[in-house]
């Protein structure tokens, strides 16, 4: 028995760049140790498994190496991306049936724009560590129920940051989201994720923490419409718009590797 097997990178227009997921299609619902263990062999920040419903929509899951989670942004738009471009789905828009509940994806030429819940992040004191373990002091900072926000002054900041992640674990800093003013015409803001406590020191390009950042920035900046850059190594694009408790983030994917799991 073959299962087919996709790497696609997410939030980008080149292969290489932006967040790389695993995207799987088992014939028959697996359960949940077999699928954590393929996301501990895959070993990127997320693996996504998808199966078929009888209504036509999907069933998703997603796995980061050390356990499952409630909400990944790159991994679903692979996913879409995958069902799209690599089985022919056809028709605008797929729905997705979650542990956050009912996700959409939409397609408009090679853009895919995926309609998620808003987590609006509120103000709170730095945990104790922060700072040291960042090595600067943020101008502010808050959270949301999955972790804490840190906002720099200045882009180059998140750019050049190399958090101490020890550190930030020893702090009881499970996700920690680090953002600052956009420094170029088409980039509005930047940021970059870490999150020791899921086993990814850093990911590359995070969908779910756009639903944190967008209604910061949107507030901040006065507009319902902005373009995000995580800096990371890899960097990836994503355009955020605010749409009451909702957040649409768009962006694009790329296949890099097809292929079929024989287990």
């Amino acid at each position: 028995m073959t299962t087919p097997l996709y790497i696609v990178d997410a939030f980008t227009d080149r292969p290489f760049a932006g967040n790389p997921a695993a995207v799987c299609l088992p014939d028959t619902p697996r359960d949940a140790a077999w699928m954590q263990a393929l996301a501990g062999e895959m070993n990127l920040s997320e693996t996504a498994f998808l199966h078929p419903r009888a209504d036509g929509d999907w069933d998703l899951r997603w796995f980061t190496p050390a356990v499952e989670v409630d909400l990944c942004g790159h991994a679903t738009l692979a996913s879409a991306h995958v069902l799209w471009h690599e089985h022919r789905q056809t028709g605008p828009s797929l729905r997705f049936h979650t542990r956050s509940g009912w996700l959409t994806a939409t397609r408009h030429g090679s853009d895919i724009t995926l309609d998620l819940p808003a987590d609006p992040p509120e103000p709170e004191a730095a945990p104790t560590g922060l700072a040291a373990a960042l090595g600067t002091r943020p101008q502010w900072t808050g959270r949301w129920p999955e972790g804490h926000v840190a906002v720099l002054e200045h882009a180059a900041q998140v750019r050049q940051l190399t958090p101490d992640i020890a550190a930030l674990t020893a702090a009881g800093i499970q996700r920690l989201i680090v953002t600052a003013p956009g420094d170029r015409p088409d980039q509005d803001f930047v940021s970059r994720f870490f999150a020791p406590g899921v086993g990814v020191s850093e990911d590359p390009v995070t969908g779910s923490a756009h639903c944190v950042l967008a209604p910061y920035w949107c507030a901040r900046l006065g507009r319902t419409r902005l373009t995000g850059f995580q800096a990371s190594r890899r960097g990836g694009v994503v355009g955020v718009e605010l749409a009451g408790d909702r957040v649409r983030l768009t962006g694009q994917a790329v296949t890099v590797h097809s292929g079929a799991l024989r287990v």
